[in-house]
């Protein structure tokens, strides 16, 4: 029977929740690294018991840690994020130029191909890409050094690459989002990146079309159309059919699109889910409902799912707190800033709380194996 690891980053540690293929009852062990904030933990699809964890406090500074059983035995790994060369500077809050300074990991992303093999994304907004498990790293310079670096600005919570998309099926891409810089891709295994933000509007910038400086919340896809892309942006839900080349959006009836997940279901790459909240000031469901929805026709025909969830809740779910598993009838996962775990077993039919009162959940990250 499939097996599926639930991997959840909180503000006070990791917790990792083990079942079967049923979903029913999870074996749960946690808090790992007691104290620490955990920005982010994955597993590995080629090795499935090689995990990656980031933690970071203000006080310790950023450590990161690896597991080759699953998350039973942790060692610690380089941390040297140095970037390559002469940084130069970027736009700081206020638009004067600010030197690159590393300060954490955001995101892990282990190879589709190599067990040994991870991207990560930091902050500042940086790429690095490790080819032996995370024992040295070295910065794929050529996305930060790109024309438009120098105009990267920091959003409300950093200048962080958050998402790191890879492609079963051309090995050559490589799709990276930013807050607040936009979407980037690489078609040379990340020597080089351009912006590909045609498409997108914000209006907070000076240029609401500009090339570079859009807030983007999160991006996904399914492997089975590697091309299609999903953005949730700082205000709209948007698209692309070409790999990021161009953009529409697909708000459609939601009542806010306004949010910070998006995520595939792994069987339907047309099904999509978001949890909208209030706006950007006001970080809850509307009316204190919390709510996920779902469109099973690409956007802008969405359907509310609610059956199991709290008639009352302000929770809110942060951008890396939104994930789906393999099996099939696809799980769908999140944590919420008040610390509780939910699962559909049917793809978004129904609901239920795997645990209540973690601390805040900042990544939600499932793993489907034998």
């Amino acid at each position: 029977m499939s097996k599926v690891r639930i991997l959840v980053g909180t503000s006070k540690g990791a917790f990792i929740l083990n079942s079967d293929g049923k979903r029913q009852d999870f074996e749960i062990d946690g808090p790992l690294f007691g104290g620490w904030e955990i920005y982010h933990i994955k597993g590995s699809l080629v090795n499935p018991d090689r995990l990656y964890v980031s933690q970071s406090t203000g006080w310790h500074g950023q450590i990161v840690q690896t597991s080759d059983s699953g998350g039973k035995e942790w060692g610690t790994v380089n941390n040297e994020f140095l970037y390559d060369g002469h940084p130069g500077s970027h736009l700081w809050y206020d638009g004067t130029k600010h030197p690159w300074e590393f300060a954490r990991v955001w995101h892990f992303e282990p190879s589709l191909t190599d067990e040994d093999t991870v991207y990560a994304g930091v902050e500042d907004a940086g790429l690095f890409i490790s080819e032996n498990a995370g024992k040295s790293w070295k910065e794929l310079s050529g996305f930060r050094t790109q024309r438009s670096g120098q105009y990267f600005q920091p959003g409300a919570g950093g200048m962080c690459l958050h998402t790191i998309l890879l492609d079963e099926q051309n090995q050559n891409s490589i799709v990276v989002a930013v807050s607040a810089a936009g979407v980037f891709r690489s078609d040379d295994k990340g020597e080089t990146f351009k912006p590909i933000n045609k498409g997108l509007i914000s209006q907070f910038m000076q240029d609401p079309e500009a090339e570079v400086g859009h807030c983007v919340h999160k991006i996904a896809k399914n492997p089975l159309k590697p091309n299609v892309l999903y953005m949730q942006k700082h205000w709209d839900v948007m698209k692309s059919d070409n790999g990021g080349d161009s953009w529409y959006e697909i708000s459609g009836n939601l009542p806010t699109d306004f949010g910070f997940p998006i995520c595939v279901n792994s069987n339907d790459p047309e099904t999509i889910y978001v949890i909208p909240i209030t706006s950007d000031r006001e970080h809850f469901p509307p009316n204190g409902k919390l709510r996920v929805w779902r469109s099973k026709v690409g956007g802008n025909e969405w359907e509310e799912l609610y059956k199991g969830l709290p008639e009352l809740s302000y929770a809110n779910v942060l951008r890396d707190c939104m994930a789906t598993d393999n099996l099939e009838s696809c799980g769908i996962y999140f944590g919420t800033t008040t610390g509780e775990l939910f699962v559909s077993r049917d793809s978004g039919d129904t609901w239920s709380s795997i645990i209540s009162g973690l601390p805040r959940i900042l990544a939600v990250e499932v793993q489907t194996f034998i």
